[in-house]
């Protein structure tokens, strides 16, 4: 990192004693990026890392990551607290799915694969940039996150971190579309429903706040992050066309031929409440009613209120079982990439 992390304090020579140290915001902000960068790196070496290419193993530590701040196991957490972060247990069986989409054949075969794979692989990696830290910050000090919370800005990074993330995949592209992930309203909603959370007296309020904080946290998401960045792309939007069958295959000569032969392939949008990639139990899976357009942020949001309904219900009638699944997710913390280097290591377990 650059001199800007050095912060310099005078010590002493009393066992066990504390110095404090004051941090300004884009420092803050800097090792929060730091640490959705090491989640999805392998160290190398004594001081450098690299970032895992296999879009599955981003994904499935994704999902980990997703997971573990949920159940109150990241960095700083606090298990008194836990279920504050509702919309990361929903977001761990989101990436999860990701993951095992990336893993199927229709995604890769070269026709609908290129184009959907990356789409999928862009949208996760960047929504993990930019959710993971706004929690990572929050978890290690709530007062000083709402003093910074506006003043987020990859700009504004100290200058290793800021280098670090405009070499990171898509960059140049997605950073302008996300606008450098800064502060939006619906993030300040979700952290303000965290904290109503935090103060609540009665199961009822903590349940409608976690609830609330999923949904402000979905509508980000979806319309700040991925709709700009993939389902506004022309070629990914058509693509998820092809594969429900109602694109318009005219754009080429032989799209009819791959739409066809793709349509029959396609999964259906579903979503299942299990750590394994599906389940034949509809009371634990969500699937997309028929009409669903993924590509268009109304249509989409329509079936991700019905996959929240769902998920909080199973979360309030089996928060055991629920959370069972979830500490398997938490698991995959150190996914390996698809290629092994005798000389990196994995984040630990």
């Amino acid at each position: 990192m650059s001199d800007e992390t050095t912060v310099t304090a005078i010590t002493n020579d009393r066992p066990d004693s504390c110095v404090d140290v004051n941090c300004q915001c884009p420092t803050m902000w800097s090792l929060a990026q730091q640490f959705c960068y090491l989640r999805l790196s392998n160290r190398k070496g004594e001081k450098n890392n690299r970032l895992i290419n296999f879009f599955p193993a981003r994904a499935r530590r994704i999902a980990a990551t997703y997971a573990r701040l949920y159940l109150e196991q990241e960095e700083h957490g606090d298990p008194r607290k836990k279920g504050r972060y509702y919309w990361m247990a929903l977001g761990a069986f989101a990436s999860k799915t990701v993951a095992c989409s990336l893993e199927t054949l229709q995604l890769s075969t070269r026709a609908v694969g290129d184009t959907v794979r990356t789409g999928l692989g862009k949208g996760n990696f960047w929504l993990f940039n930019d959710i993971a830290a706004w929690h990572w910050y929050h978890n290690f000090d709530a007062d000083s996150f709402d003093t910074c919370l506006k003043m987020r800005d990859v700009d504004t990074y100290v200058d290793k971190v800021k280098e670090q993330v405009l070499k990171m995949p898509w960059a140049g592209e997605a950073l302008p579309k996300i606008k450098n992930l800064r502060w939006t309203p619906e993030v300040k909603e979700a952290f303000d429903k965290v904290k109503e959370f935090d103060g609540a007296t009665s199961d009822v309020k903590r349940r409608d706040f976690q609830f609330k904080n999923l949904m402000a946290l979905a509508r980000h998401e979806q319309g700040n992050i991925l709709q700009p960045l993939i389902y506004n792309d022309s070629d990914f939007a058509w693509w998820v066309q092809v594969q429900r069958g109602g694109a318009d295959v005219g754009k080429w000569t032989w799209g009819h031929a791959v739409g066809v032969a793709t349509s029959w392939m396609a999964p259906k949008l579903k979503v299942a409440f299990v750590a394994a990639c599906d389940t034949d139990l509809p009371a634990f899976a969500d699937v997309a009613p028929e009409n669903t357009k993924l590509e268009n942020y109304d249509s989409r949001m329509k079936w991700i209120g019905l996959v929240a309904d769902k998920f909080h219900g199973l979360m309030i009638k089996d928060p055991r079982g629920m959370e069972a699944q979830l500490s398997t997710m938490a698991s995959w913390v150190a996914t390996p990439d698809s290629v092994r280097y005798p000389d990196e290591t994995a984040p630990a377990r």
